[in-house]
């Protein structure tokens, strides 16, 4: 399996890896992407089983990486701080299959996760 971690924080980064690292994901290869430039071409190059991407990104934001990705993705998961409901409600429009509200703990994205599985 593959996962993409869409993150412009390098932190926010490594501890999705780290929640990652310490479950059912452990064999997982991980991808990562600090923009959302980055993020469209990785995909397009790696096509993972699953992408963890943030709305709030300098240059191209999630939402139009969500929307050039979205129709062809397996499964995206929006990881952000934005914890409006007319922002969730567009990432699900989009094809997002959760949500994950900033800052998250291992528990949540793990769910999360399983529930999309």
């Amino acid at each position: 399996m593959k996962i993409l971690i869409v993150d412009d924080s390098t932190f926010m980064r490594t501890i999705l890896k780290n929640i990652l690292a310490s479950g059912q994901y452990s064999q997982a290869e991980i991808l990562e992407a600090a923009t959302g430039d980055e993020a469209v071409a990785v995909y397009n190059e790696q096509h993972p089983d699953l992408v963890l991407l943030d709305i709030i990104m300098p240059g191209k934001d999630g939402m139009t990486v969500l929307r050039e990705i979205g129709p062809s993705a397996k499964s995206v998961v929006i990881i952000s701080s934005i914890d409006q409901p007319q922002v969730i409600e567009q990432a699900k429009s989009l094809g997002a299959k959760g949500y994950i509200v900033k800052p998250y703990d291992a528990n949540k994205v793990i769910t999360t996760l399983e529930s999309i599985a």
